[in-house]
Protein backbone atom coordinates (compact mmCIF):
# COMPACT_ATOMS: atom_id res chain seq x y z
CA UNK A 1 0.00 0.00 0.00
CA UNK A 2 1.45 3.69 -1.14
CA UNK A 3 -1.05 5.97 0.53
CA UNK A 4 -2.26 6.04 4.58
CA UNK A 5 -4.77 8.52 4.90
CA UNK A 6 -4.76 10.30 8.47
CA UNK A 7 -8.49 11.62 9.87
CA UNK A 8 -8.12 14.64 8.46
CA UNK A 9 -8.16 13.16 4.88
CA UNK A 10 -10.92 11.23 5.85
CA UNK A 11 -13.09 13.69 7.12
CA UNK A 12 -12.02 15.81 4.16
CA UNK A 13 -13.44 13.26 2.23
CA UNK A 14 -16.65 12.89 4.46
CA UNK A 15 -16.65 16.43 3.59
CA UNK A 16 -16.52 15.97 -0.28
CA UNK A 17 -13.21 18.40 -0.46
CA UNK A 18 -12.90 18.40 -4.38
CA UNK A 19 -9.07 18.16 -4.03
CA UNK A 20 -9.02 14.96 -2.12
CA UNK A 21 -11.87 13.30 -3.93
CA UNK A 22 -10.24 14.08 -7.20
CA UNK A 23 -6.89 12.70 -6.04
CA UNK A 24 -8.29 9.41 -4.64
CA UNK A 25 -10.24 8.68 -7.36
CA UNK A 26 -7.08 9.17 -9.65
CA UNK A 27 -4.90 6.63 -7.45
CA UNK A 28 -5.28 2.48 -7.33
CA UNK A 29 -7.72 1.84 -4.97
CA UNK A 30 -5.63 -1.12 -3.97
CA UNK A 31 -2.88 1.93 -2.98
CA UNK A 32 -5.02 3.52 -0.35
CA UNK A 33 -5.59 2.63 2.77
CA UNK A 34 -6.86 3.64 6.40
CA UNK A 35 -5.11 2.88 9.90
CA UNK A 36 -7.44 1.51 12.62
CA UNK A 37 -6.57 4.70 14.50
CA UNK A 38 -8.27 6.81 11.79
CA UNK A 39 -11.56 4.66 12.13
CA UNK A 40 -11.52 4.62 16.06
CA UNK A 41 -10.81 8.74 15.89
CA UNK A 42 -13.86 9.22 13.52
CA UNK A 43 -16.02 6.65 15.41
CA UNK A 44 -15.39 9.15 18.49
CA UNK A 45 -16.17 12.11 16.54
CA UNK A 46 -19.77 10.80 15.71
CA UNK A 47 -20.45 9.35 18.67
CA UNK A 48 -19.67 12.65 20.59
CA UNK A 49 -22.49 14.79 18.58
CA UNK A 50 -25.90 14.73 19.08
CA UNK A 51 -28.64 13.12 17.55
CA UNK A 52 -29.20 14.78 14.42
CA UNK A 53 -29.65 14.85 10.74
CA UNK A 54 -25.85 16.35 9.87
CA UNK A 55 -24.87 12.86 12.93
CA UNK A 56 -26.27 10.47 10.24
CA UNK A 57 -25.04 12.66 7.17
CA UNK A 58 -21.95 12.34 8.76
CA UNK A 59 -22.51 8.63 9.70
CA UNK A 60 -23.10 8.26 6.56
CA UNK A 61 -20.56 9.10 4.52
CA UNK A 62 -18.18 7.34 6.41
CA UNK A 63 -19.83 4.16 6.34
CA UNK A 64 -19.02 5.06 2.52
CA UNK A 65 -15.81 5.73 3.05
CA UNK A 66 -14.73 3.08 4.98
CA UNK A 67 -16.56 0.66 2.54
CA UNK A 68 -14.94 1.81 -0.26
CA UNK A 69 -11.38 2.40 0.83
CA UNK A 70 -9.15 -0.58 2.42
CA UNK A 71 -7.95 -0.86 6.22
CA UNK A 72 -4.97 -1.07 7.70
CA UNK A 73 -4.43 -3.85 10.14
CA UNK A 74 -2.49 -2.65 13.98
CA UNK A 75 0.07 -5.70 13.31
CA UNK A 76 3.13 -6.30 16.03
CA UNK A 77 5.44 -4.28 13.27
CA UNK A 78 3.12 -1.52 13.87
CA UNK A 79 3.25 -1.84 18.00
CA UNK A 80 7.21 -1.83 17.96
CA UNK A 81 7.24 0.89 15.48
CA UNK A 82 4.87 3.05 17.66
CA UNK A 83 7.05 2.21 20.31
CA UNK A 84 10.33 3.60 18.51
CA UNK A 85 8.46 7.01 17.39
CA UNK A 86 7.03 7.44 20.66
CA UNK A 87 10.85 6.87 22.97
CA UNK A 88 12.69 9.30 19.69
CA UNK A 89 10.42 12.43 20.28
CA UNK A 90 10.49 11.94 23.84
CA UNK A 91 13.98 11.94 23.90
CA UNK A 92 14.31 15.25 21.31
CA UNK A 93 11.64 16.51 24.10
CA UNK A 94 8.90 16.79 21.39
CA UNK A 95 5.62 15.51 22.56
CA UNK A 96 3.69 13.98 19.86
CA UNK A 97 -0.51 12.38 20.65
CA UNK A 98 -0.41 9.38 21.16
CA UNK A 99 -3.30 8.42 18.24
CA UNK A 100 -0.83 10.97 15.93
CA UNK A 101 2.02 8.44 17.07
CA UNK A 102 -0.12 5.42 15.95
CA UNK A 103 -1.16 6.74 12.71
CA UNK A 104 2.14 6.96 11.99
CA UNK A 105 3.23 3.90 12.99
CA UNK A 106 1.02 2.37 10.47
CA UNK A 107 2.76 4.48 8.01
CA UNK A 108 5.79 3.93 8.95
CA UNK A 109 5.95 0.30 9.64
CA UNK A 110 4.38 -0.23 5.81
CA UNK A 111 6.24 2.28 4.12
CA UNK A 112 3.83 4.06 2.84
CA UNK A 113 3.06 7.64 2.49
CA UNK A 114 0.88 9.50 5.51
CA UNK A 115 -2.03 11.60 3.52
CA UNK A 116 -2.45 14.55 6.22
CA UNK A 117 -3.45 18.19 6.02
CA UNK A 118 -0.88 18.25 8.88
CA UNK A 119 2.32 17.81 7.67
CA UNK A 120 3.99 20.06 9.30
CA UNK A 121 3.22 18.25 12.15
CA UNK A 122 3.75 15.17 11.33
CA UNK A 123 6.85 15.62 9.57
CA UNK A 124 8.79 15.40 13.02
CA UNK A 125 8.39 11.61 13.16
CA UNK A 126 11.44 9.88 12.35
CA UNK A 127 11.42 8.30 8.64
CA UNK A 128 7.40 8.95 7.96
CA UNK A 129 7.08 10.18 4.31
CA UNK A 130 4.02 12.95 4.04
CA UNK A 131 2.07 14.65 1.44
CA UNK A 132 -1.16 16.85 1.50
CA UNK A 133 -3.93 16.03 -0.78
CA UNK A 134 -5.54 19.83 -0.21
CA UNK A 135 -2.87 21.37 -1.22
CA UNK A 136 -2.94 22.91 -4.39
Amino acid sequence: MTYLLDTNIVSALMKGTPAVVDRLAATERTDVAVPQPVLAEIAFGLERLPRSKRRSELQERFDLVSAEVAHAEWTDDVSLTYGRIKAALERRGERIEDFDAAIAAHAVAAGSTLVTTNAAHMKRVPGLKVEDWTAA
